[in-house]
């Protein structure tokens, strides 16, 4: 787990797992800023679901405070409307390049998994929206796969039409 400048703890990798060789402190960062804060009932890693399907089975609630200076916009989103969302996974380590994910028979790249260990630890969350209060700011998701308090970096429309591959 990193610490708040981003260095890294001392989790021991799992058997076969391996850290990045070279030095990853690259630039400070990318001129990101947070939007918003997404809020789930998951306070633990072990209790999080791994992905959106298993956010949607265990049910719970969810929900997206957008801050203040970027409520204005929101305005065109409506319940009902798919959405993704960008989050930073903040409480995620960032320097293995080889993972052994327990449904893995060995060792695979981490840009061939879906883990939130990764050198810039941004996950991609479909969402559908349940409510919306524009005023205060305030998503309600059908569920998400997210740490409670996770910062939420963008919000993107689903469009059928472009971002569905072709045969699905």
């Amino acid at each position: 787990m990193a610490d708040e400048a981003g260095d890294q703890t001392d989790r021991a990798p799992r058997p076969g797992e391996a850290r990045f060789s070279a030095n990853l402190n690259g630039p400070p960062d990318a001129g990101l800023t947070f939007i918003g804060e997404i809020r789930s009932p998951w306070h633990e890693r072990a209790e999080c679901p791994k992905n959106m399907r298993m956010a949607r089975e265990r049910g719970g609630g969810a929900s997206v405070t957008v801050f203040k200076p970027f409520n204005e916009a929101l305005h065109g989103l409506k319940p009902g409307d798919w959405v993704f969302l960008l989050s930073f996974l903040d409480r995620a380590d960032r320097d293995l390049a080889l993972q052994v994910p327990r449904h893995a028979d060995g060792p695979r790249g981490t840009f061939t998994l879906r883990s939130p260990v990764r050198p810039n630890p941004i996950g991609l969350h479909l969402v559908q929206l349940v409510a919306i209060d524009m005023e205060a700011g305030q998503l309600t998701l059908d569920a998400i796969d997210v740490l409670d308090a996770t910062p939420l970096l963008d919000i993107k429309p689903y469009f059928a039409s472009v971002d569905a591959p072709p045969g699905a």
